[in-house]
């Protein structure tokens, strides 16, 4: 289900995949059953597993993959260029750095997550800003974000 007041241009979606209001989503591929909440933006070489719930006002910039049964709480941000505007300046995305978030994990709302590896079933705490690779089953918050627990 697509809303009428949202952009999608050149994605791959898969079946009972809900997108809500002013989603905007270009050369990206969402998985099944996935929940795409309003007003999130999803760039270019994205790739979105199957039974992924995005919460309101989330980005997820180029260079993002998200494995099955993820979680992304509202308001999430990725960053894949770590000096920006490096396209502006060079011409070219060779310096974007790619974001693996893996099975299971549990993203915040309002955690910004910088160019790392969310490890499988990995939580990250609301507000954290995670500049490092999370290890499966872990807990990470704060800012920048600390491991606080291992399942």
């Amino acid at each position: 289900m697509e809303h009428e007041n949202s952009i999608i241009k050149n994605c791959k979606v898969g079946k009972d995949t809900k997108i809500w209001n002013f989603v905007n989503m270009y050369g990206c591929e969402v998985g099944d059953n996935c929940n795409i909440g309003s007003y999130v933006e999803i760039q270019s070489d994205v790739k979105i597993g199957n039974n992924v719930i995005v919460s309101s006002h989330s980005f997820l910039c180029s260079l993002v993959t998200i494995e099955d049964n993820v979680f992304i709480g509202h308001g999430v941000m990725t960053i894949n260029d770590l000096n920006p505007p490096s396209n502006r300046r060079t011409g070219t995305n060779d310096k974007w750095k790619p974001t693996l978030i893996k099975k299971g994990a549990v993203i915040g709302s309002n955690a910004t997550l910088f160019p790392v590896t969310i490890g499988e079933n990995a939580i990250v705490g609301a507000g954290a800003v995670v500049i490092r690779d999370v290890p499966d089953n872990t807990i990470v918050v704060g800012n920048p974000a600390k491991i606080i627990k291992q399942k």
